[in-house]
């Protein structure tokens, strides 16, 4: 692993309520390395989809910073998180967010024209190589509707991981498939950190992923109970 993709810095997040205000999240701190996997643990309530947002540039923290590839990410203007998010990161959101009106070779390619990747036989051949990856070869022209709610979450997957994002958000991708695909999408984003330079950071529930992780940030109460 070389140097730092995330750096998280002293980070929490406050909301309004009735009462005043909800921390969820106090005072994080953390770093993930390019081209690791690696596991963010903990209840739901935990804070883990706070962080996610955060680190996704799709949320600001109240306290403290996020520096990507050591920049700070409160300083950038907005074109810049949106060109960031949609060149450099890949999402995959406990909601699936397929386009009803593309089929999964089409949705997956679609992800890959937003990011700027020109037209041709490569383009085609990584839609092909990712749905393949994600055992859906044999159901590349199946619309949304025609599929399954796992397998429309692996078409998502697919779609995160094709345009070679430097870091993949995963926010429960495996909380619909089965054990064995679960395991299978795991050991994949292994092997994608490893041979493509790809940094993911996963959220799960599922403590038989864990040792498929270079490490894990694990959460509780909106604090981080580990390292």
């Amino acid at each position: 692993m070389g140097k730092n993709v995330i750096e998280i810095e002293n980070v929490s997040r406050s909301f309004p309520v009735p009462e005043g205000e909800f921390w969820a999240l106090k005072k994080i701190n953390a770093v993930i390395p390019e081209s690791s996997f690696v596991i963010l643990k903990g209840r739901s309530g935990s804070g883990k989809t706070t962080l996610m947002n955060l680190v996704g540039t799709l949320d600001k923290p109240t306290e403290g910073r996020i520096l990507i590839d050591g920049v700070d990410a409160a300083k950038m203007s907005d074109y810049e998180k949106e060109n960031l998010r949609r060149k450099n990161f890949g999402f995959v959101f406990q909601s699936v967010s397929l386009l009803p009106s593309l089929n999964a070779f089409q949705n997956v390619e679609f992800s890959m024209r937003m990011a700027g990747v020109k037209p041709g036989k490569e383009r085609d051949r990584r839609v092909e190589e990712c749905l393949r990856l994600v055992g859906l070869s044999n159901r590349m022209t199946h619309m949304p509707a025609e599929m399954s709610g796992g397998e429309q979450q692996r078409v998502a997957i697919a779609r995160a991981l094709a345009h070679k994002p430097r870091l993949i958000l995963a926010d429960e991708p495996t909380a619909e498939l089965d054990s064995a695909m679960a395991a299978r999408v795991a050991e994949l984003f292994g092997e994608m950190s490893k041979k493509e330079g790809i940094t993911i950071l996963m959220t799960t529930h599922d403590v038989g992923l864990m040792d498929a992780a270079d490490f894990l940030i694990e959460l509780e109460n909106g604090e981080r109970i580990n390292g």
